[in-house]
């Protein structure tokens, strides 16, 4: 007997948060989340609830909690691609397929009450965010802000009739100490133009982030899937990343004054995660700041460039500037991610400079 549940007590709540600790106990790839990162997450201080609604939920049998979702409905996203599409995210599920079954026919019904027809998935909560499904690459850990899943998740996602919308693309890059010979060429096109690269002012951090927002939501505008961020969201995600931002990791390209691109390079705090098993409290602050000086991978978190200015060279002189510091830094590998299966130029840059594909993650989705 399987019994879907809303998760909208202390409670329940409590269940829907812990149930991977349980799930993945055995697992050594994955990555714990800070329950408070999560608990912020899905309270109103998030501003992605002002234009969206979110209800999670968990399955009970014979008194155990076997599975988890939630069902999300993103106004901004029907307004801005003229769909009606609902989401679900933070599924996760025992391996049985009536688990697996329930679940996703109690977010359609959900969805349904709010005149959507199409669902897609899983999303955490939206395209800013995680987002995927990993059908490819179980061999080692996520990097931060990447999702992680057991391998019989694609068979139950499939066996639910959901069919793959869009693959996302993870290159992994190892430390070179060079970049090969046309990234410095191409490079060197930009720089005659008059581009110029400088690294993220601390001391100006909310005016930085507002050059951030236009930039971002021009690059990404045409993206499968894309939903521009809000002012209050950047701001919001900003406070998030800004304890574990390395300023020199993150450059801005200028031309005559404007800002014309940026690359964000995060270091993986994922490493340090593992050591925390979800809490900062009571010695977890001190664990974190003494594992954060042990990390030695990267993640290129975001790549912009802004209409008008691409294949000029400005993404290969951000490349070339930036290799010059993560080698001083004394950082081993970088992953490129996400990157859409569609996205070729990006695709092209990546292959250039030798990186090579090692996880692939999957959107569903099903008509309703």
């Amino acid at each position: 007997m399987i019994e879907v549940l809303p998760a909208d007590d202390k409670k329940t709540f409590r269940e829907f948060l812990h149930f991977p600790f349980t799930l993945y106990t055995k697992d050594s790839f994955w990555v714990p989340p800070l329950l408070r990162d999560i608990k912020e997450q899905f309270s109103p201080h998030n501003p992605f609830f002002k234009h969206a609604e979110v209800a999670p939920f968990i399955a009970h049998s014979h008194g155990n909690v076997v599975g988890r979702i939630a069902a999300i409905y993103n106004e901004a996203h029907i307004q801005f691609h003229g769909e009606q599409a609902g989401f679900f995210g933070f599924f996760e599920c025992i391996d049985e397929k009536a688990v697996a079954h329930a679940l996703i026919n109690t977010v359609k019904q959900w969805l349904r009450a709010k005149g959507v027809s199409l669902l897609r998935g899983p999303m955490n909560f939206s395209s800013n965010e995680e987002w995927g499904l990993l059908v490819h690459g179980y061999d080692n850990s996520p990097m931060l802000m990447m999702p992680y899943n057991l391998p019989y998740y694609q068979t139950l996602l499939e066996g639910c009739e959901l069919t793959k919308a869009k693959d996302l693309f993870a290159y992994i890059f190892d430390i070179p100490e060079k970049l090969p010979e046309k990234t410095y060429r191409v490079a060197n096109i930009a720089e005659k133009g008059g581009v110029k690269v400088r690294p993220l002012d601390m001391k100006s951090f909310q005016q930085e982030m507002s050059v951030f927002k236009s930039i971002y939501n021009s690059a990404w505008e045409k993206n499968w899937g894309f939903v521009p961020m809000t002012d209050e969201e950047i701001e919001y995600m900003a406070k998030k990343l800004k304890v574990i931002i390395v300023p020199e990791l993150v450059l801005i390209a200028e031309r005559k004054g404007k800002t014309i691109g940026f690359i964000m390079f995060l270091p993986d705090f994922n490493y340090v995660l593992k050591k925390l098993n979800g809490r900062l409290l009571p010695f977890g602050g001190l664990k974190a700041l003494w594992y954060s000086r042990k990390i030695k991978n990267l993640r290129l978190l975001l790549f912009g460039i802004t209409q008008g200015y691409r294949r000029r060279g400005v993404d290969a002189l951000l490349l070339a500037e930036a290799l010059e510091i993560i080698k001083r830094k004394g950082f081993k590998k970088i992953e490129f991610s996400w990157i859409l299966e569609d996205n070729y130029p990006v695709q092209r840059i990546i292959k250039m400079v030798n990186g090579k594909l090692y996880k692939i993650y999957r959107i569903y989705e099903t008509e309703m």
